[in-house]
């Protein structure tokens, strides 16, 4: 069974604008694809144990990985671990080299959950990098060049020879998504 997992942002959660988008779509023009939103630890190393949990038993020619921001991070990591394919939305592209200016008191944006940041989560997104894609056919990469959070131009870089859809303007929350969704399920299906 054709199956899409939405891997959601860091401070974000299942509730987040673009999974509810997607799931919504996909209820009512795909209901054959399996939809799964893991809740993701703001702990890397555990985050990464939840995508593998729900990607566990799925084929990898089924399994499309959907990741935003921090989420298509991991979505990276695990697609170069089981070989399936990956869409990234605004996509955080070696966040260990980023994260340590955010250093400090957290709270989740949809379930008011505070944490602090530390070095052991930067450490922890180090230790999972991934220095290049393998196989650059596997991966969708959407971005907006307006995004406030993170550069474009290194994803852009990062994964270049996948497909790349580049919209002028926009922002870290990818305000084009909409625009994307119906092609992102027809890829998924494919």
């Amino acid at each position: 069974m054709k199956t899409i997992a939405y891997l959601h942002g860091f401070i974000s959660s299942p509730r987040s604008k673009k999974a509810v988008m997607l799931g919504d779509y996909l209820g009512s023009q795909a209901p054959a694809v399996r939809y799964v939103v893991p809740e993701l630890h703001h702990r890397p190393a555990k985050a990464i144990e939840q995508v593998a949990q729900a990607c566990a038993g799925v084929d990898p020619a089924d399994l499309t990985l959907v990741g935003s921001s921090l989420g298509g991070y991991y979505a990276t990591v695990m697609a170069e671990r089981l070989g399936c394919k990956a869409a990234l939305l605004n996509p955080a592209v070696h966040p260990h080299m980023h994260f340590r200016k955010y250093l400090g008191a957290q709270t989740n944006l949809y379930t008011g959950e505070s944490f602090e940041l530390t070095q052991a989560h930067v450490d922890e997104l180090q230790d999972m990098d991934v220095a290049a894609i393998s196989r650059p056919g596997r991966y969708w990469l959407v971005v907006e060049t307006g995004d406030e959070v993170l550069d474009y131009r290194e994803a852009e870089a990062f994964y270049a020879g996948a497909f790349q859809t580049v919209v002028k303007g926009g922002d870290h929350a990818l305000s084009s998504f909409y625009e994307h969704v119906p092609d992102l399920a027809r890829w998924a299906q494919e």
